[in-house]
């Protein structure tokens, strides 16, 4: 019978910080143009972690009965693969997940939207059952979108544009060009950890058929493709602080920046898949850290 312990490692906790970047993102935002809500910002981070923990636990039930975590697997050995829970306990993880994401996405919605237009509500609602949906489909059913290549795209989506437009509206109630940057940055860079990771897995995933956007490209190209990520964060960043015309003291929020590009330089230069690994965490926790010390900026300013 699974432990505690055995279901806290199917959540993968260490996913969160990079999942919550678009939501302290966007709310960041509202904070500087003192529209901050924040009963908002609690449930989007609660409806936030429940999506994020429902795509872990799928994502180990998707691959682990498709075969594609076995033994020759890299990473961290799954819940599944090891055996410490069934695929029907799993499954049924995976429902009640999925249930609670919709309640908590339900009042984030009704908090933020009470006042506002039934056009707005209805929207929101579908976004919110469109995440439920694409955060099980990555790698459950006969055509998981993360079998295809369509990872990235969903990726650069929900953790991007969706995630940082979407919390600063529930914020604001208004739609802002300005908002962009920081949609792209943390949607390149969310999409860059996505890229590593699959980087890592490009051997097993190609004898499971898991065709990735790395499986497709391979692994020289994905390397050139992770720089253009990781190029593409840092410069819309700097963008960001430039429409904002933010004081000096940010530009500590840069720091992180340093990692990334030795990031990019190391994975261009790596020839062994595995050794990505641990940089995964590093990444994730580097596009946290930018968002924390823009808090930080703001707060000291």
């Amino acid at each position: 019978m699974a432990t505690v312990k055995d279901w806290l490692a199917s959540f993968r906790l260490r996913t969160l910080p990079l999942a919550l970047s678009c939501i302290f993102g966007g709310s960041f935002l509202a904070y500087a143009g003192n529209q901050l809500n924040t009963n908002v910002l609690i449930w989007a981070v609660i409806t936030t972690i429940l999506l994020q923990v429902l795509s872990n636990i799928a994502n180990d039930y998707g691959d682990g009965v498709k075969g594609t975590d076995n033994e020759d697997r890299v990473g961290p050995v799954r819940a599944i693969q090891s055996k410490a829970i069934s695929p029907q306990a799993m499954k049924k993880a995976v429902i009640i997940n999925a249930i609670l994401a919709f309640v908590s996405g339900t009042i984030l919605i009704y908090t933020a939207l009470k006042d506002a237009s039934l056009t707005s509500i209805f929207v929101f609602l579908g976004l919110g059952v469109f995440s439920i949906l694409a955060a099980i489909t990555y790698t459950v059913g006969k055509k998981a979108y993360g079998y295809s290549g369509f990872g990235d795209v969903f990726v650069f989506l929900f953790f991007g544009l969706i995630g940082v437009f979407g919390v600063y509206y529930l914020h604001t109630l208004q739609l802002s060009i300005h908002v962009l940057w920081m949609a792209l940055f943390t949607g390149f860079l969310s999409t860059a950890v996505l890229n590593m990771n699959n980087m890592r897995d490009i051997v097993n995933d190609k004898k499971s058929q898991k065709n990735t956007l790395v499986v497709k490209l391979g692994f020289e190209k994905s390397k050139w493709y992770h720089t253009f990520l990781i190029l593409g964060g840092v410069v819309s960043l700097q963008i960001g602080f430039t429409v904002w015309e933010l004081p000096s003291i940010f530009y500590i929020a840069f720091i992180p920046s340093f990692l990334f590009l030795k990031n990019a330089f190391f994975v261009h230069t790596n020839k062994k898949p595995e050794l990505l690994d641990p940089e995964l965490k590093k990444l994730a926790l580097g596009t946290f850290a930018t968002i924390l010390l823009l808090w930080l900026g703001i707060w000291v300013y």
